[in-house]
């Protein structure tokens, strides 16, 4: 990379990526307002002309239960922990009232159609690679269901983000023969290893750097971790607006000043979130997010520092290697 540049992923889920945490009648508001402001979220990305890698789970594709109960693939992951299956969940909340938190088609034509985002997946069923009772054969029939899908809507998946993080190594040959290129990989610190199984000290230091540390997040490389498929690492969660003033201007100028560090380098800086992350306080988050760009706009003039989406990047890297 001559100038370094800024990679955003967004995990895009809606109640597929918390309906074993949450009721989702407590949670109603919260994703008809992730909803009402993802199209505000593509127009900060055309204003700013930001590339972004919207990594969604394949369910989201199906534009009501009757088609969802129809793209059921052949081989499911059996969990030993029943309560993580999306499927046994889906069964037992199929109504009209809870399409508009599963399935988001219309939004995944408004991403596709707006310049410079990449729709990659996050597998089609908000799948856990690293619990107990799965498979390489029901990951593989997941990952194809994905692709089948997304095909229909002209779409060719490129790049993954294993779900809560769940980074699986031995599944990456499954992603190369699904057609898929390119994943998103956890911080190289101890506190982001095995986030299946997050200690009290993990989650506390994890918190903590979002607020002061130093700006080590960015990197160069970008390497092939098996073959055919490479490995970006992840740089920083963009976490939501608190309510805490002084707190949240000491988060924002944390990703902003290591955003300086890797223009200044010539490095890459990869922020990643939930679109629902926004959900609780969508007016603070945008404004947060357009601070965010603003600086970038500054890093992009003073220093030719670039934004690019995960497949866009790694086709530089691919292309930086056969020179």
């Amino acid at each position: 990379m001559e100038n370094g540049a800024l990679v955003i992923s967004l995990d895009f889920e809606l109640l597929w990526g918390v309906f074993d945490k949450v009721d989702w009648r407590d949670r109603k508001a919260y994703f008809q307002n992730t909803r009402k402001l993802i199209p505000e979220i593509l127009e900060l990305f055309e204003k700013y002309e930001i590339q972004c890698t919207w990594a969604t789970v394949g369910m989201l594709f199906n534009e009501n239960w009757e088609e969802w109960n129809l793209n059921i693939p052949r081989v499911l992951p059996e969990y030993d922990n029943k309560k993580l299956s999306a499927y046994k969940y889906g069964k037992s909340i199929q109504s009209k009232e809870t399409e508009e938190l599963c399935f988001a088609p219309g939004l995944i034509r408004r991403i596709k159609e707006t310049p410079g985002q990449e729709i990659g997946t996050h597998t089609y069923s908000h799948y856990y690679c690293l619990e107990p009772g799965q498979t390489p054969e029901s990951f593989k029939a997941d990952l194809q269901k994905s692709r089948e899908l997304a095909e229909k809507f002209g779409v060719e998946l490129k790049s993954l983000v294993f779900p809560r993080n769940q980074f699986n190594a031995d599944y990456l040959e499954v992603c190369k023969e699904t057609g898929l290129q390119t994943v998103r990989t956890n911080p190289e610190v101890w506190y982001w290893k095995n986030t299946q199984q997050d200690s009290l000290q993990q989650k506390i230091l994890r918190t903590g750097d979002a607020y002061i540390g130093l700006n080590n997040k960015s990197y160069r490389d970008i390497p092939e971790i098996s073959p055919g498929i490479t490995g970006q690492k992840a740089s920083r969660l963009l976490r939501p607006n608190s309510g805490k003033g002084l707190l949240d201007k000491a988060r924002i100028k944390r990703i902003q000043s290591e955003m300086s560090a890797a223009a200044k380098n010539k490095e890459i800086y990869h922020l990643w979130w939930h679109p629902h992350n926004f959900g609780g306080n969508p007016e603070r988050n945008l404004q947060e997010l357009e601070d965010i760009l603003m600086h970038f706009q500054s890093c992009r003039n003073k220093f030719g520092f670039e934004s690019l989406n995960m497949a866009r990047i790694n086709e530089f890297i691919e292309t930086e290697a056969d020179e």
